[in-house]
Parts: C-alpha cells; structure tokens; sequence
C-alpha cells in the first residue's frame, strides 16, 4: 500500500506539472495543497468539488468533455480511492486481515482502463484532456507509462498473493475498447 501511495503521488505530481493549468481552477491551490487533500487516509468523504464522488466515479467525471473543474484533483482522486477500496478501505494492514484477490484483480483491470482512456479521450479541439507522455514530434517521453505499469503490476501481483494464499480463483475479465471499469469491493 505504501508503494502504490508513493507511485499515485509520483505520478499525480507529474500530471500537474504538465498540466498546471488545470491546479488554477481552484483558487490557491498549489500541487501539495492537493496531494494533502487526494492522499489523506482515510479518504475524504464527502468532496463537494467532485459532487461527492470517489472512485470511478470521480475517473469519469474528470473525463467528462464539459467537467470545468481540475481533471487531475477528480482522475487522481478517484483513482487513489478505487485502490484503497481494493485493500478494503484500510489505511494499515495488518497479519490477521484479509484482503479480495478479485477486488486487487479489477483494481489492476482499472488502471489499464484508466490509461486506455487517459491516451484516447479528447477535448472537441482534437487536445487531450490532460497531458501525459509526449505530443506528436516531440521525443519519447514514457515515464507515465512505466508508472502506470508498476501500479498495475502490484495490483496484480497482490491479488496472485491473496489468491495462492486463500485457493480462490480470479476471475479474469477481458478488457473490449470502451469497456466500464469493474466493481471494487464484494
């Protein structure tokens, strides 16, 4: 959990850095102000700035074409709740919990989705919604990807653990272009 933290501040920094126009829409706002607010544990519970949505709930308001407010403070935020959903809702682990290997499974399906859509969704000026690797021309910039990966590949590393360790199978599910992000918590 410590290093799924560190990797969606990682990346949460990166994303404002490049997109610092969307940390201006709420007024004195500055990228620690906001990983304060995304990364609290537990979670705020009711975020008026969101309609007081969490997990994909808030991913897809901040993919919503005329969502005005800050994409990255929704995306990030829905995606940092999703995955704390996935260690069920606990801020600390410990010996005698138990975790769902389905729930760390889809939390990793997710990500995938999330990146899928971060790479495909567009203003209607043919722009992304948010800046992430690199602009047609420019060099290859991939570090979003690698982090993207190392989040998924703990997800999915966790839910194999959980799994060899209870005997319960995952279900896999398979990913179809446009596809609704998959159910966390049982």
């Amino acid at each position: 959990m410590q290093q799924v933290g560190f990797l969606l501040k990682s990346l949460t920094e990166k994303l404002y850095k490049k997109n610092p126009s969307e940390l201006r829409k709420k007024d004195h706002q500055t990228i620690e102000s906001r990983l304060n607010q995304i990364f609290s544990c537990p979670p705020g519970i009711h975020i008026a700035e969101l309609d007081d949505k969490d997990g994909s709930d808030a991913i897809l308001l901040g993919f919503e074409p005329e969502y005005k407010g800050d994409r990255v403070f929704a995306m990030m935020y829905g995606l940092y709740t999703m995955i704390h959903k996935s260690y069920n809702s606990k801020c600390e682990l410990f010996i005698p919990d138990s975790l769902n290997e389905q729930s760390l499974y889809n939390s990793a399906r997710n990500i995938e989705i999330f990146v899928w859509r971060l790479n495909t969704r567009l203003k209607q000026d043919g722009q992304p919604l948010i800046l992430t690797n690199t602009l047609e021309g420019e060099i290859k910039n991939l570090s979003y990807e690698r982090i993207f990966g190392k989040l998924i590949s703990l997800q999915d590393t966790m839910a194999m653990i959980i799994s060899s360790r209870t005997g319960r199978i995952i279900k896999e599910a398979v990913l179809f272009t446009g596809m609704a992000f998959l159910p966390i918590g049982f």
